[in-house]
Formats: structure tokens, sequence, C-alpha cells
């Protein structure tokens, strides 16, 4: 077998179409499981009744199985729920219209909030709890202080690894091609299936995947010195 340097370059091009798919999966389970973590990481912090329990539960059993799993679970779950809730309701509507990327997105949310949780409670803990103390005693109230003081900082504290989680849910979104969804490894399967030329397609796929895996890394460097920048007073 020879490598077919014409062949890459021909899937690189066609695999471009795909890209946006495998985006709009990334910057959706990122975005909903930094809410999903945010809230779970502030109910585990503050011990908030039944909500602690409850999330630690959620993080511990999500930590512990793999994303396929969930992906999976979801996949076959969920039209059981919603078929059975609307035939109870009488409500005429069936999981057959649930868009495939819909499971990729629900399922991937779940798993990056349980990741996200750990990211948000280790920045919040990298902020001294004197700073807090300090916003209750010129009056303000304990989400003031979370918004105008900790939030910002434990951000700051918590880059490196929410970049880390972004690459790891970019690279995590291949899974979506186990339930249809037409993502980068999905087109590459098809790109190649003209010809068998299978390995020059994964080739061109993979070099995708470390060009957006270094833009990621380069974004967050700027956005870290940025706010290093403002840490020394080198900016007014």
């Amino acid at each position: 077998m020879k490598l077919d340097p014409v062949f890459i370059w021909t899937a690189f091009v066609q695999l471009l179409s795909a890209i946006p798919t495998t985006l709009a999966i990334t910057v959706v389970s990122v975005f909903c499981g930094f809410i999903i973590g945010t809230i779970t990481a502030l109910s585990r912090l503050y011990r908030i009744p039944v909500l602690s329990q409850i999330s630690t539960g959620y993080v511990t059993f999500i930590r512990g199985t793999p994303m396929l799993t969930h992906l999976l679970l979801i996949y076959f779950g969920l039209p059981m729920l919603v078929d059975g809730l609307s035939a109870q309701l009488g409500l005429g509507w069936n999981s057959a219209k649930i868009p495939m990327i819909a499971f990729a997105f629900i399922s991937f949310s779940i798993t990056a909030g349980a990741y996200m949780s750990e990211v948000v409670r280790s920045g919040l803990l990298a902020v001294d709890r004197g700073q807090i103390e300090a916003a209750w005693a010129v009056g303000m109230t304990t989400p003031q202080a979370l918004r105008r003081i900790v939030f910002p900082q434990a951000l700051a504290a918590s880059l490196p690894n929410l970049s880390n989680s972004l690459i790891g849910m970019l690279h995590g979104s291949t899974l979506a091609f186990t339930v249809s969804v037409v993502d980068l490894n999905a087109k590459a399967q098809i790109v190649a299936s003209t010809n068998w030329k299978f390995f020059e397609a994964y080739l061109a796929v993979a070099l995708i995947f470390w060009g957006l895996t270094v833009l990621i890394e380069r974004i967050t460097g700027a956005i870290e010195r940025r706010i290093n920048l403002f840490r020394r007073g080198g900016v007014a």
C-alpha cells in the first residue's frame, strides 16, 4: 500500500464542511457544561441541602463511567421517556422528531458538567476566603461577592484547566458519529468509502484536529497573558 498525498488533500478539503458540526457540539456542550458545573460546584462548596448530595452523586457517577456510555444511555433512554410522557399526556409527539445532534448536545453537556464542576470548584477554592469575608464586611451579599470578586479570580485560576476541558470535549465529539451525526470522523468514513483510502482520510482528520487544538491553545495563551498584565498592573 502506498500513501496517496493527493487524496489526503482531497479528503482535507471535503472534511472542512464537517468542522461546523464538530465545533457546534464542542461549544454547546462546554457552554452548557460550564453552567451545570458552576451550579454543581456551588452546591457542593456551600453544602446546600439535598442539592449537595445530588451533585456529589452526579459527579461521581459521570466521572466514573465512559463518555460513550452516557451517549448511548441518552440515545436509547430519552426516546423512551419522551414517548412515554407523550402517550400519557396525549401530546401526539414522538421521539422520531428529535434531531440526532440533540442527543450529542444533551449527553456531552451532562458529561462536560461533571468535569467542569471540578474545574470550577478548584478555581473557587484557589481564591482566598478572606476576600469574600471582606466583601461581607463592606455590606455585599454573597451573590454580589461571588460575581464581583470571587468568580473573576476563579476564572483566571481555572483558565488552563478550562482550556484542557475544551480540548477534551473537542476530541470527545468524535463519538457523535455513533448516533449518526456527521462530524469529522463520520465524514472521513464517508469520504474514504469511495476508494477505501481510510488511512489518508483519517490522517486528514488528525491534521484538522491538531490545527483546532493549536488554535485553542494559542487563544488561551493570549487570554492568560492579558490576565497577567492586569495582575501586574500593566494595563490601566
